[in-house]
């Protein structure tokens, strides 16, 4: 296990990364500041195609809310100043719209240097109210993504899309924002809209990360709807362990360019990224 530590130059040089400014295996760095290069580099760089990236907090018993609803807590303090740099990271980050109902998210960077991220709320039937604070004015983009001839208020972008068997396809929801400019991307929640990206294949990387309290009932973190009958089919990811201190993220990796994206980034003279 690595352990993980987020120092202010370590942070810096990543978002250098992110602007295609700098590598992330160059420097004199502590095994801590290493591990956080190692863990966050593969979302930072923008040479090694999109990337669509899903975050789960839960229980060591794999809940993520007690069976009140209550999901507050379930990340430690350092849990959730992970989430915040993932999405300082991307380009966008996307929830369906019963997350954005239940939770009322803003899905803003308070807990690191950075900027927002575009709000993507998957919308199909126009559920969400303008009022909503994922949608509220504050710089950055926000999409809904619907299926429906609903009016948004002026700054927030309609992207319309068919439905296929009553929901909107991921692939089609990837390509809207692709399209859009928009092509790191942070599947955020619900469980549900996680587990469509990942049964769709689409999904690059999975990062799952654990705090140490047992809830004993309440909603699981990721459950498949054609779940693998047998252990020998089951997704077997390129696995990395981190700790951040209250919280430990399993990483895992889902396609051969997400595992070759964790080899260090070197800028050559001539400006081009190498392994």
């Amino acid at each position: 296990m690595q352990f993980v530590d987020v120092t202010p130059r370590v942070w810096k040089r990543l978002l250098a990364v992110q602007q295609g400014l700098a590598c992330t295996c160059c420097g004199r760095w502590s095994p801590g500041e290493r591990a956080a290069l190692d863990l966050y580099g593969p979302l930072a760089r923008r040479d090694v195609g999109p990337v669509t990236v899903g975050q789960i907090g839960q229980s060591l018993d794999g809940r993520v809310a007690t069976v009140s609803g209550d999901a507050r807590d379930v990340s430690g303090p350092d849990g959730l100043a992970h989430l915040h740099r993932m999405r300082a990271l991307v380009d966008a980050v996307v929830i369906g719209v019963r997350t954005a109902l239940h939770d009322t998210p803003r899905l803003t960077v308070r807990l690191c240097a950075g900027r927002n991220p575009a709000r993507v709320v998957i919308d199909p039937r126009g559920r969400l109210p303008d009022d909503a604070p994922v949608l509220a004015d504050d710089g950055a983009r926000r999409i809904v993504v619907q299926a429906v001839d609903r009016p948004r208020p002026a700054g927030v972008t309609a992207l319309h899309l068919p439905l296929r068997d009553g929901q909107l396809d991921p692939a089609e929801i990837l390509a809207a924002l692709q399209a859009e400019g928009l092509n790191s991307v942070l599947i955020e929640g619900g469980g549900i809209t996680i587990a469509r990206f990942l049964e769709a294949g689409l999904m690059t990387r999975l990062q799952v990360a654990i705090a140490p309290l047992l809830i004993g009932g309440g909603p699981q973190g990721l459950t498949l709807a054609t779940p693998s009958p047998l252990l020998a089919d089951a997704i077997r990811p390129e696995m990395r362990v981190f700790s951040l201190g209250s919280d430990v993220v399993f990483d895992c990796g889902l396609t051969p360019e997400a595992v070759a994206a964790t080899a260090p980034l070197h800028l050559g003279r001539d400006g081009v990224s190498r392994a």
